[in-house]
């Protein structure tokens, strides 16, 4: 693998979901490896005075508007999630959790989790929903629930985001390769001009 594509993100961004559709088939295509760094978008959201374009109402609705456009273009499934915004706090320290104790399963882990928002519209905000979710893809909500709760998993989702803020980023999803940053799923050409 010649070069790499560093992929901040944040489940409760629909945006990133898109960009997660399309970047495993990008760096695949481009002999480049994809790392994936969860980061808590609230956090970076405080840090840098940034916040969600859809607080914007009509900023909102173009939005919207516009990753539909996109999700017919890449032929993948997008529904408006109807308990957006979604705090994602214990989501991301789960995701961060699975990549450290149990990287063979990560994949799985976060594609359910994906598609559970931008897909199926679930509530992930309410724990009997992500217990269910866990427990319709094979995953046991009681061991999710511990590494959520897990001093070093926390610790790290904290040291992603502040490693982000650092590096440039202000929203999701971010992604860099070598020291340039592409933010936005809108800007995927660019990551593959770059990979050439």
């Amino acid at each position: 693998m010649s070069k790499t594509v560093e992929f901040y993100f944040d489940l409760g961004s629909p945006a990133t979901y898109l960009a997660y559709t399309q970047l495993p088939r990008i760096c695949a295509e481009n002999d480049s490896a994809l790392i994936y760094i969860p980061m808590l978008l609230g956090g970076v959201f405080k840090a840098t005075g940034n916040a969600s374009p859809a607080m914007i109402p009509a900023k909102g609705r173009y939005m919207f508007e516009d990753l539909d456009r996109y999700a017919k273009r890449y032929g993948v499934p997008l529904k408006f999630n109807p308990h957006f915004p979604i705090n994602t706090l214990m989501l991301m320290r789960a995701v961060t959790g699975m990549q450290l104790r149990h990287p063979e399963r990560f994949p799985a882990f976060i594609d359910c989790l994906f598609k559970a928002l931008w897909v199926d519209g679930r509530s992930l905000d309410e724990p009997a929903t992500v217990a269910a979710v866990l427990t319709e893809h094979g995953f046991a909500p009681e061991d999710v629930l511990a590494l959520t709760n897990d001093e070093t998993v926390k610790a790290a989702l904290k040291d992603n985001t502040e490693t982000a803020v650092k590096r440039g980023v202000f929203g999701a999803p971010s992604m860099f390769v070598g020291g340039q940053l592409f933010f936005g799923q809108d800007r995927l050409d660019f990551i593959e001009e770059a990979l050439r």
